[in-house]
């Protein structure tokens, strides 16, 4: 079924919308999957916050410039299905991560990915997959904040902790010496 201009122009507005908000996106080819497995897909997409979508190359083209993601129009080539990360970078790199563990799902194959207005190849996706979530992210900062205030808190403690213990032994000193 083929869209008429105002359906074209409505998926190109609206994939331009989502692109415009995002932090990655993955193209990947589709050719070889069942309507079973891209539903499995879209409905683990949905769950994680990555916004999917199948859309012809050009139209494709046409959404994702002046976006950030303007550099995958080289990779669009083929029956191919957008993955946009709209919570956290790494989103949709994991979840083609765990999709493609199965094996039956080895069909789907990540052409291209891109992050901040560079794009990657495949071999990337990995990397992409092992970001930290946002909660991660926040996580680690505040660890890392928290440990110059741990060190010191400690130092401060083992002061009055030494003067005890040097109290102590010279007190044993004295009563072996009586």
């Amino acid at each position: 079924m083929s869209l008429n201009l105002a359906e074209k122009q409505a998926v190109v507005a609206e994939v331009a919308k989502v692109a415009a908000r995002a932090h990655s996106a993955i193209a990947a080819e589709y050719r070889g999957l069942s309507v079973t497995q891209i539903t499995n897909l879209r409905v683990k997409a949905r769950e994680t916050g990555v916004y999917l979508r199948v859309v012809k190359n050009t139209l494709a083209r046409r959404a994702l410039q002046g976006t950030e993601f303007e550099c995958l129009r080289a990779s669009l080539v083929g029956p191919l299905i957008l993955a946009f990360s709209q919570e956290d970078p790494g989103a949709a790199a994991r979840l083609f991560k765990e999709f493609l563990k199965e094996k039956a799902h080895d069909k789907l194959i990540v052409k291209a990915l891109a992050v901040g207005g560079q794009s990657f190849p495949a071999s990337e996706l990995d990397r992409l997959a092992s970001l930290p979530t946002r909660n991660e992210a926040i996580s680690l900062l505040m660890a890392t904040l928290r440990a110059p205030l741990d060190k010191l808190a400690q130092t401060l403690n083992e002061i009055p902790g030494k003067l005890v213990r040097t109290l102590d032994a010279v007190r044993q000193q004295r009563e072996e010496a009586a």
